[in-house]
């Protein structure tokens, strides 16, 4: 990719002639001795010194200050803790209350319902990674914890581990022993990914395949929630239906004539109370904003536990969450590896290798969406590091399942409610985090009578949010005459569901590497001969047709580019460049964008637009219009030129 990436002259653009680019001097002045670079007034001809460093002014750097703009970017927290300032705190304190409002109640669904285990290995789960991950996380916004998908990874193993060998004695914690086993290896693998620098498998999936595993992933936690919902767990416990198709033969069998009434109605009075309360707080906010923080869930866990408790739904046959333990054999920590718990290593580390990669995915992709939203930029390799961290040390908690952040989750995303209610620092997480720590000691107790089947109506609702974005993309691919794709989303979705999730991801990432032609994963090229000819423009082109492979990577590099030029520097540096108010996209060579890059980079559009960057086009084929339109951006006709010159006519004439 060629961009105009040298310091631009300013000038004053009525007196200025255009003529053909070629024909243009060079309009930038450089000292090669001093190692400077310097830009001319509008005002006058003299010339103003600009602090760019040259490489070999930076060599004179002391080795004191390289070692602390190093630390500064790898440890971001000695930068934001002592710089804080109290009026973010209030932000920061009612983002992190309302995201641990609904953290604790869906920590807990997760881990009773999906993952099999005990509540505290939810809420451990969202509390001690959030904590590293606050100190560490290159995001501001990025929220932790345990995630649907994820879960039900951790669910599948369990089950499997306590089926164990027919021929043996299972112990009774061998779930506890697994899932710490998972986390302990998922942290790792994560950590050593950002170590050596393989955070760029955050573009392994494209999004048709990522939307396949999602919704596949969506119907198999929908098919084993409806199990508790109907109040068929002890039903089920006797069948023991293993495989989504023998849940869903077995909920077709028994549904109508063996559920438990007073459980459904439960159940969906529950589903009925948040979905009501979400069609009343969308209709509500614009005349009353204060109506977003109302945290539903928290209420409704509330509210079925005194009823519970009042009406005694214990004793008619309704289950209930009971009494909880914080320890596990008598040990609140625990060192994860032991001689029983590397019996279970063989039998986990596959579960544990699709989580790392998924989870990691997961959370790129989030941390990416808000880092744009907020015009800065996150680290993939610092973010694996971060999130292994946080893993490695809520392992040393037995039987807590791996924690990352969410693209999909209850309402709308965590992060992002994060950013809604007002977030700009992980100071946010700090508070949700002990917040969740509180839940655990004085909360947990007092929900005895919790009725398990409102947790599991919990789930349907993040079921609901994994599935509704499943019907815009189907028809986005196949409008878009995606065939391909629409095939390939089609057969992750099915190995999800008929085989399992693990088979699921492990096929997406298999097709995901069926593209033809191998060079077109490489980077974006730059061209360090072209030159900005006016302030505040930059002039991109892109080298090749983009695939979700490189159009994956298109927005972080145009960022580096704004931010630092053409220069090899760290990225711990301070920023070169000021911001580019101007963009102009060179297209000749862009012949084809399939379907997920087209969508990608729509989005990418559509952020620069909401950041005030107006965004022209010289040589767009017209067939890529149609497709960008579908994907939810239209190119202005006054924006699309013939050539680069007419375009910047056209900047210069606004």
């Amino acid at each position: 990719m060629a961009s105009t990436l040298s310091p631009p002259i300013s000038r004053n653009l009525s007196s200025a002639s255009v003529s053909h680019m070629g024909e243009r001097a060079p309009l930038l002045a450089g000292d090669e001795e001093q190692g400077a670079h310097y830009i001319q007034e509008p005002t006058g001809n003299s010339l103003q010194q600009l602090s760019v460093k040259s490489p070999k002014a930076e060599s004179e750097a002391t080795k004191k200050d390289i070692f602390w703009a190093r630390l500064r970017y790898y440890i971001p927290s000695i930068v934001w803790i002592p710089e804080y300032s109290f009026d973010a705190f209030w932000g920061d304190a009612a983002a992190g209350i309302t995201v641990a409002s609904i953290l604790i109640p869906l920590s807990m669904s997760y881990a009773t319902s999906i993952a099999q285990l005990d509540a505290t290995n939810g809420l451990f789960a969202a509390a001690i990674p959030g904590f590293i991950y606050a100190l560490l996380g290159s995001s501001r916004h990025l929220n932790v914890g345990p995630e649907a998908s994820l879960s039900l990874l951790v669910g599948e193993a369990v089950s499997r581990v306590r089926r164990g060998d027919p021929h043996e004695d299972t112990p009774p914690n061998a779930g506890i022993i697994a899932s710490t086993m998972i986390t302990f290896q998922v942290g790792l693998l994560s950590f050593l990914l950002g170590l050596f620098r393989l955070g760029f498998i955050d573009v392994v999936l494209s999004r048709a395949l990522q939307r396949g595993f999602i919704t596949g992933v969506g119907f198999v936690i929908m098919l084993g929630q409806f199990i508790p919902v109907l109040g068929l767990t002890k039903l089920a416990s006797e069948v023991n239906p293993e495989t989504s198709i023998d849940k869903l033969l077995f909920l077709i069998e028994n549904a109508w004539t063996k559920s438990h009434p007073l459980t459904s109605a439960i159940s969906l009075g529950a589903v009925s109370f948040i979905f009501i309360a979400r069609i009343i707080k969308v209709k509500a906010r614009p005349r009353f904003p204060a109506i977003f923080y109302v945290p539903e869930i928290f209420f409704l866990i509330v509210f079925t536990t005194i009823l519970s408790q009042a009406f005694r739904w214990d004793n008619d046959g309704v289950s209930v969450l009971g009494t909880v333990s914080i320890h596990h054999d008598g040990a609140f920590f625990r060192f994860p590896l032991s001689k029983h718990s590397l019996m279970y290593l063989t039998d986990t580390t596959s579960t544990a290798i699709v989580i790392a990669v998924a989870g990691f995915i997961e959370s790129v992709v989030a941390g990416k969406q808000n880092a744009q939203r907020f015009n800065y930029t996150i680290s993939p390799n610092r973010e694996s590091v971060a999130l292994g961290l946080g893993n490695l040390a809520s392992s040393f908690l037995p039987g807590t399942v791996p924690a990352y952040g969410a693209v999909t989750s209850v309402g709308e995303p965590r992060s992002k409610m994060n950013a809604d209610c007002g977030g700009t620092t992980q100071m946010a997480s700090l508070i949700t985090s002990s917040l969740v720590l509180l839940a655990v000691f004085f909360l947990l107790p007092a929900l005895y009578f919790l009725p398990s089947c409102v947790l599991a109506a919990v789930i349907l609702i993040v079921v609901y949010g994994l599935l509704s974005e499943a019907p815009h993309d189907i028809a986005y691919y196949w409008k878009m005459r995606a065939y391909e794709d629409f095939t390939l989303m089609s057969l992750t979705f099915l190995s999800t569901v008929l085989w399992s999730v693990e088979v699921g991801i492990v096929v997406s990432v298999t097709l995901s590497g069926r593209i033809p032609g191998t060079n077109r994963w490489r980077a974006i090229d730059e061209n360090p001969e072209a030159r900005e000819d006016v302030p505040g423009v930059l002039i991109i082109r892109l080298r090749e047709s983009l695939d979700f492979a490189n159009a994956g990577q298109v927005r972080e590099r145009l960022r580096r580019l704004e931010l630092y030029g053409s220069e090899a520097v760290h990225p711990g540096e301070d920023a070169r460049r000021e911001r580019a108010e101007v963009l102009v996209f060179h297209m000749a060579d862009v012949e084809n964008m399939d379907a997920s890059a087209t969508l990608l980079f729509a989005e990418m559009l559509t952020n620069y637009e909401k950041q005030n960057v107006v965004v022209h086009f010289a040589h767009l084929r017209p067939k890529l219009l149609p497709g960008l339109r579908l994907a939810g951006y239209v190119v202005p006709e006054a924006r699309s030129h013939e050539s680069v010159a007419e375009a910047i006519r056209a900047i210069e004439s606004e």
